[in-house]
């Protein structure tokens, strides 16, 4: 085929079905360099930022959705699980600051369901959602998984590059720590998110978490932005026997962008050629059904020659056409299998809701409790 000719299909692919990508950190870039003051003059989203993302760019790049990222830092790693408010009232401010994004550019819709998504994308709009990038973010407490819920937010990834009162995180294990993998406290948490229809995102957690989170978690995960470790040996990334299981587990690992994630030996040669590399091994492994994107755009992280900003998705498709994609498999892995894995979500919430459970009570272990706590005898 001509390279006018894939450059025609991949226009019509674009048109045809939303590209949604699954993790975009714009949100922790608006906190940075504006504190959230999104009305101000310098904060040029609709005509071009010095971000990599903004409005001209993502209609360049023919965006059809975006999972927007709800990031705060987590901190060095501690057993005091008590001290948590400020990463509970950053959350809050990121998630305002997207809604305001979102409401103050028509361009933007907000996504809370599947089929919006695809509504949003049949209007001419980028469908947005929102991913809380860290448990860490709901001060270890599960009744504000569900508060978060309320909010809008459709994901939460299990830990971020500490350890929390639900799991072990890679980073701990590269540095040397062990891996304890999911605690009771995180079992409990994953079923609450999977009888809410929250997506779980293990994307940055060790590879026991992984193993434990596919063990009890009652719907399909997501990796919103990690690669395949069995091609670059990157504790972010998911090994070969995980992927056979998010097979079994009908879930969908998203390539992300980041350099050294895809060339861990190295990465200042890595190019989207190197992204296109890691979406056919997880093909080779889990099948066209488990792949998606998610590029981890405006997170601080050096990018692959060709993929410098939002602009550049046109040019990821034509390169995995060019290795001989059909149309059905390139809407999967633009789309198709992260809807379908909200799909099998939602549908399984509403199951086990309708079994009568209830709204987990499991608290995390010596949680303060304030005056219930004190002595109030006189």
């Amino acid at each position: 085929m001509a390279d006018s000719d894939v450059h025609q299909r991949v226009q019509r692919l674009l048109a045809e079905y939303p590209l949604i990508d699954g993790h975009n950190d714009l949100p922790i870039q608006l906190r940075i360099h504006f504190h959230n003051k999104i009305y101000d003059p310098k904060c040029t989203f609709r005509d071009g930022l010095f971000t990599e993302t903004d409005l001209v760019k993502l209609k360049k790049g023919q965006v059809g959705g975006q999972f927007w990222s709800v990031y705060v830092e987590c901190g060095a790693p501690n057993e005091d699980w008590n001290d948590d408010q400020s990463a509970v009232r950053d959350t809050l401010e990121q998630i305002d600051v997207i809604k305001r994004l979102i409401d103050d550019h028509e361009q933007l819709e907000l996504c809370t369901e599947p089929d919006a998504v695809l509504t949003a994308f049949g209007n001419g709009r980028i469908a947005s959602m929102i991913g809380a990038e860290g448990l860490h973010q709901v001060g270890h407490s599960i009744a504000n998984i569900r508060m978060l819920f309320e909010l809008g937010v459709r994901y939460i990834t299990v830990t971020h590059n500490a350890n929390n009162a639900f799991a072990t995180c890679a980073t701990h294990v590269t540095a040397g720590g062990d891996d304890a993998g999911l605690t009771e406290f995180g079992v409990a948490g994953i079923k609450e998110m999977n009888r809410l229809g929250m997506l779980v995102d293990l994307s940055h957690v060790s590879v026991k978490t992984m193993e434990d989170t596919l063990a009890v978690t009652r719907a399909p995960v997501i990796f919103s932005h990690s690669g395949a470790r069995g091609l670059s040996d990157h504790a972010r990334n998911v090994p070969d026997h995980v992927l056979r299981r998010v097979r079994k587990n009908r879930g969908v690992v998203m390539v992300p962008f980041v350099t050294v994630f895809l060339k861990v030996t190295d990465p200042d040669s890595a190019s989207v050629e190197d992204i296109v590399d890691h979406i056919y091994h997880i093909v080779g492994i889990a099948g066209w059904d488990h792949v998606g994107i998610g590029s981890d755009f405006d997170g601080y992280a050096p990018l692959p020659k060709g993929m410098q900003d939002t602009s550049c998705y046109p040019s990821l498709i034509v390169a995995v056409c060019a290795r001989g994609a059909t149309d059905e498999q390139v809407k999967k892995l633009m789309g198709g299998n992260v809807l379908r894995v909200w799909h099998e979500v939602v549908d399984i919430s509403q199951k086990i809701k309708k079994t009568g459970e209830k709204p987990s009570e499991v608290t995390a272990p010596g949680r303060n409790w304030g005056l219930s706590d004190a002595n109030l005898s006189g």
